[in-house]
């Protein structure tokens, strides 16, 4: 999300359309305000200390993050919009729509009920207050069709205010090089490579790609695990992982590494052979689209949007959720196939060149003025 969102209010900048992100302070010299660049800002709220707050505390900041807004708003001068990125930004966006009579774009990311369907029970008060954002937002992007229908059938959200805009990739980043000469600067000189990227949650699936490589036993085969722990679960699964690697014997095929730099990951694509996305639930996932981008094939749960992100047969594979078992001969098939495998990789790149931040950013350019003509939504 911080991708999407930072990669987004870049694009619009560039568009013309002036962007300021509200964060909340959380440490010590943060500055109120950052100049990113030219028509982009990153604002720096004061809400409860200066410190990290832990999940299920978020709720309870909510309301001095929003007078913080507030307050900031007052100072500064207007806005045309609200663009509000996961729940607790609704939330606040959501009182700052009443209080300023200004319209209200919401994206969520992640949403409570769809992660309770897929086996992860959330806070029932998230999930109420996704839905009073919902039910006020002038405006709801999805970034799939599934992602819309989930919005209409688990949140009775009016479709005529769902608009689906897919998120972009940035190409100038995220390209294909050569492979041997990538694997070289990481030190991965001729071995076979496997990758995860992403945060290390149970819904995320970093155990399947740890049992798939066990499952591949060939010792020139090796598995990068690019991330770190995220949410209440993180601590905990990153330490079941690395019991799990211990348990498999699979210790010396396995790299754990720190979370990169966003640009920084494109040199972990390059040098792969095959990227897994074993995603349990997945509103879309970047990973696989700037995997593709890079030319690396992805093998992916079929669930959410990496349904779209990824062609089967044609750039990757889609492979039933949350079993290694269904991950394994697809993985094999490209670590031992090099004509599929340069065929998978011509197939990635060309589906990846369908995305761009430009493109998302145009499309809501045009979205955003549309609000202007329209009387805002009141809450039902």
């Amino acid at each position: 999300m911080n991708v999407y969102v930072d990669s987004l209010a870049s694009s619009l900048a560039r568009a013309g359309v002036a962007c300021d992100v509200f964060c909340r302070a959380e440490h010590p010299t943060d500055p109120l305000v950052v100049e990113v660049a030219p028509g982009y800002r990153v604002i720096n709220l004061e809400a409860g200390s200066r410190r990290a707050v832990a999940r299920p505390n978020w709720p309870d900041v909510i309301d001095e993050y929003a007078t913080a807004a507030r307050r900031f708003i007052d100072t500064e001068g207007g806005y045309d919009l609200f663009h509000a990125h996961y729940w607790v930004s609704g939330a606040v966006a959501h009182r700052l729509k009443h209080e300023l009579d200004t319209p209200l774009v919401a994206t969520f990311h992640t949403l409570a009920l769809v992660k309770a369907e897929a086996g992860f029970d959330d806070d029932l008060a998230r999930a109420e207050s996704e839905a009073a954002t919902i039910r006020c937002a002038d405006l709801i992007l999805a970034n799939t069709r599934d992602e819309s229908e989930q919005l209409t059938t688990l949140y009775d959200a009016a479709r005529e205010r769902i608009e689906i805009v897919a998120p972009g990739v940035d190409h100038a980043v995220f390209h294909a090089r050569d492979r041997a000469g990538a694997k070289d600067a990481l030190g991965l000189t001729g071995r076979r490579v496997m990758l995860f990227a992403g945060r290390i949650q149970p819904l995320k699936g970093a155990d399947v790609a740890v049992r798939v490589l066990a499952a591949i036993d060939d010792p020139d085969v090796v598995l990068l695990i690019v991330g770190g722990p995220s949410g209440i679960d993180g601590e905990r699964e990153l330490q079941r992982l690395h019991l799990l690697v211990a348990e498999l014997g699979i210790a010396e095929r396995v790299q754990f590494v720190a979370p990169q730099a966003h640009a920084a990951l494109a040199r972990y694509y390059r040098a792969a052979d095959v990227c897994l996305v074993p995603s349990r639930s997945e509103s879309f996932g970047l990973v696989a689209l700037e995997a593709a981008s890079c030319g690396t094939p992805v093998v992916a749960s079929s669930v959410g949007g990496l349904r779209h992100l990824v062609a089967d047969g044609v750039s990757g594979f889609l492979v039933g959720c949350c079993d290694a078992a269904n991950f394994v001969a697809p993985v094999r098939s490209i670590l031992d196939d090099a004509a599929l495998a340069a065929r998978l990789h011509r197939g990635a790149i060309d589906l990846a060149a369908t995305y761009s931040w430009s493109m998302t950013a145009a499309r809501l350019c045009r979205l955003y003025e549309d609000l202007a003509a329209r009387e805002l939504v009141q809450c039902s």
